[in-house]
């Protein structure tokens, strides 16, 4: 039955909404919600206070008004559709890191198919669906790369909550969920939000390693480590240990989370991990050309920043293993890489590992660096490694 959007009357458009309900395992969507189109003003606030205190990433839409208004990207919305889909938590045999042979990881969110792709294709089947049955209607669907925000779109929706570590936790599915909404001219009733909270659970605040959860829900993105691994410049010497092997992201505040507990969702073909993959040799990616990044990685959410900062991390992980049979690898990305952040890296992996083929190659670049930032990292590492054979 085709509904017509001036004479459908409230009934028709419960039906649909329970239609979709029903029809949304089939398009590969684990939950759906439906949440007014207003404006989220209670977030705007949020939002501005974030700001001002430096908080934010610099990833999301800089326009405040356009992440709180949905009339701002949609002409006259009357309803938001909200999505979920699970993704895996473990590994199945994961491999291990030995000596010589040392691995970092790709946070959960980077395992298997990038997910904006796959949400993409869970949303334009709903979008589908819905044209065939309201010929009017009228759509824009985003995961994670239009302007509003997802997590609130989320909790008006019914969803989930938001937890004090920021995600959205579903009583389903705790948070290992990938979210997407869909804004619509469709007069859709909104849903209840869940009442379930975090109560006087504080486990991921106390977890997070840097610090960067300052407060129930409040994020400061410029010191989180899934921030801090994406970025393409120089990492701080406060962040390098803090980062251990991370590759990509952190899932520190996920894993340590009560409501994740048990939680291991592998029902999504294009999210199933290939253990190699995402738990990879850290030695072998520092030889990776762009093209040959491209093809092992090109399909993932780890790509979307390149080749660069992934293996700026793979040498901030060996300096964390103190990996002595990495050292000619360092050595040679000091002295020969024109990337001023790998080299920085290197000299801080070498001092951290020490040795006397460390310290040769710290002192050849001593005398040929010409970067100010790289020169700083060369000579802290050469007195850092003086004063461990006092």
């Amino acid at each position: 039955m085709r509904l017509d959007l001036e004479t459908a009357t409230r009934e028709d458009w419960r039906r649909l909404k329970e239609d979709l309900r029903h029809q949304a395992k089939a398009f590969g969507i684990d939950k759906i919600g439906f949440a007014s189109a207003d404006p989220f003003l209670s977030l705007r606030d949020i939002l501005l206070r974030h700001r001002a205190k430096g908080r934010e990433s610099g990833f999301e839409e800089p326009d405040i008004e356009k992440r709180v208004r949905p009339e701002l990207s949609f002409d006259k919305p009357r309803s938001i559709i909200a999505v979920a889909v699970a993704y895996p938590s473990k590994l199945k045999d994961p491999p291990r890191s030995e000596k010589g042979a040392y691995r970092g990881i790709l946070s959960r969110s980077a395992w298997g198919e990038d997910y904006h792709r796959v949400l993409k294709r869970r949303m334009e089947r709903l979008e589908s669906y819905i044209a065939e049955r309201v010929p009017e209607a009228r759509m824009q669907s985003m995961a994670d790369t239009g302007a509003l925000v997802d997590r609130a779109v989320a909790e008006r929706a019914g969803i989930g909550w938001i937890g004090k570590n920021c995600s959205v936790i579903t009583p389903e599915f705790g948070s290992w969920v990938f979210l997407g909404e869909m804004i619509t001219n469709i007069p859709f009733e909104p849903d209840t939000p869940v009442t379930e909270e975090c109560g006087d659970c504080t486990i991921c605040l106390d977890s997070c390693p840097t610090g960067a959860l300052e407060g129930p829900g409040e994020l400061n993105a410029r010191r989180c480590i899934s921030f801090l691994t994406q970025t393409k410049g120089v990492v701080s010497d406060e962040f390098k240990r803090k980062i251990g092997n991370r590759l990509y992201g952190c899932d520190t505040c996920q894993v340590v989370c009560p409501k994740n507990k048990g939680l291991n969702w592998t029902h999504q073909a294009e999210f199933r991990p290939d253990p190699e993959k995402v738990k990879p040799l850290l030695l072998p990616l520092l030889e990776l050309s762009n093209r040959q990044f491209k093809e092992a990685y090109g399909d993932s959410a780890a790509a979307w920043r390149g080749k660069n900062p992934i293996q700026r991390n793979a040498v901030i992980a060996l300096g964390n293993f103190r990996d002595e049979s990495a050292v000619p690898v360092l050595a040679r990305l000091l002295l020969h890489d024109a990337r001023p952040a790998i080299r920085e890296s290197a000299a801080w992996a070498l001092g951290r590992i020490g040795g006397k083929q460390a310290m040769e190659a710290l002192e050849a670049a001593a005398r040929k660096e010409t970067e100010p930032v790289v020169r700083e990292a060369v000579q802290k590492a050469v007195q850092a490694h003086q004063e461990q054979v006092k």
